[in-house]
């Protein structure tokens, strides 16, 4: 599970013809930049007033899902041992989705990992775990453990160690969000970059993803519109994404980049894949019909047939020779 984006854009341009007005906000979010530019026919202070609505859309969604604060939604059900919590109907709808992607990749994306980042110190610099600390944690964590009530917005972790661990979904979820608060107040361009993952409201816009080893180093482009780019990696911060099935972290064998209609989807969608591996990888994204860029270390990278039909198509820049 990923701790924060291995997210590698490089290049935000335009494409399209300008707008009258521009407004730009660069504000600190869940522990990472949130930078918001938006765009429209309306004056300034129309658009300066939506991009504040966004941000405190971002501020609540913090404020109520993130486990770094201890009165947060999923902190009260993680510190409930094994009690059930309610968590209201929008959060629970939002595990509940979550919970599909768990089904559909074999459980390589799971948002019930709490004991086992712990284990592996991996918010607090990262350490090595004995094996009997691992095991508990593996015992301890683990969709099964999680428990919905979607008629009345609760939630109950039956093992009362386990915990939600919401860095795979939480920023993907904040950027649908916002965009939609944006498209609610009449915005109709704009670009959302929550620590390098960006969401593309309106026109197209070419955006440039880095090479898997190298954050400064752009090795694709592609154009994006109404929907969100994710990519998970280890270049930027090491092995910190955990297999959900041996309880280790994935090896640090390259990148791998998504693109959905949703943040939420494309975050969950990158880190999966890249816990499967790239070959394991490819042949779900492609039995999934999922748009997705694979660039293995020290190999040829490759994309699925949906990627190179989505909009977005990839097409490489040549890598200057040092």
């Amino acid at each position: 599970m990923r701790l924060c984006h291995s997210v590698l854009i490089i290049a935000l341009v335009a494409v399209g013809a300008a707008h009258a007005a521009s407004v730009t906000r660069t504000v600190y979010a869940m522990g990472t930049r949130l930078t918001l530019t938006v765009e429209g026919a309306v004056d300034e202070v129309a658009l300066q007033e939506s991009t504040e609505r966004a941000l405190r859309e971002c501020e609540r969604i913090e404020a109520e899902g993130s486990t770094w604060r201890d009165d947060s939604r999923f902190s009260r059900l993680n510190q409930a041992e094994g009690r059930r919590v309610h968590l209201g109907q929008e959060w629970v709808g939002v595990l509940a989705r979550v919970l599909e992607w768990t089904k559909q990749t074999g459980g390589a994306f799971d948002p019930v990992l709490a004991p086992l980042v712990d284990a592996w110190g991996l918010r607090m610099g990262g350490r090595e775990p004995t094996a009997e600390q691992l095991a508990g944690a593996r015992a301890a964590s683990g969709a099964a453990n999680l428990e919905l009530d979607t008629h009345d917005g609760s939630a109950r972790l039956k093992d009362p160690r386990a915990g939600i661990e919401e860095s795979g979904f939480l920023k993907g979820y904040a950027l649908d969000r916002m965009a939609a608060v944006l498209h609610e107040s009449g915005v109709t361009d704009a670009v959302l970059d929550f620590g390098g993952q960006l969401f593309v409201l309106g026109r197209p816009r070419q955006l440039g993803v880095a090479g898997p080893t190298a954050r400064g180093d752009e090795a694709y482009s592609l154009t994006l519109r109404d929907g969100s780019l994710s990519t998970s990696g280890t270049s930027e911060h090491g092995r910190h994404i955990l297999d959900p099935h041996s309880g280790q972290r994935c090896p640090a064998w390259g990148s791998v980049s998504v693109v959905a209609d949703t943040g939420l989807d494309a975050d969950v969608l990158s880190t999966a894949l890249f816990v499967m591996g790239p070959i394991e990888g490819r042949a779900f994204a492609e039995s999934h019909h999922l748009a997705a860029l694979f660039q293995p270390t020290g190999a040829a990278a490759f994309w699925t047939t949906a990627f190179a039909a989505h909009a977005p198509l990839a097409t490489p820049r040549p890598t200057e020779k040092k």
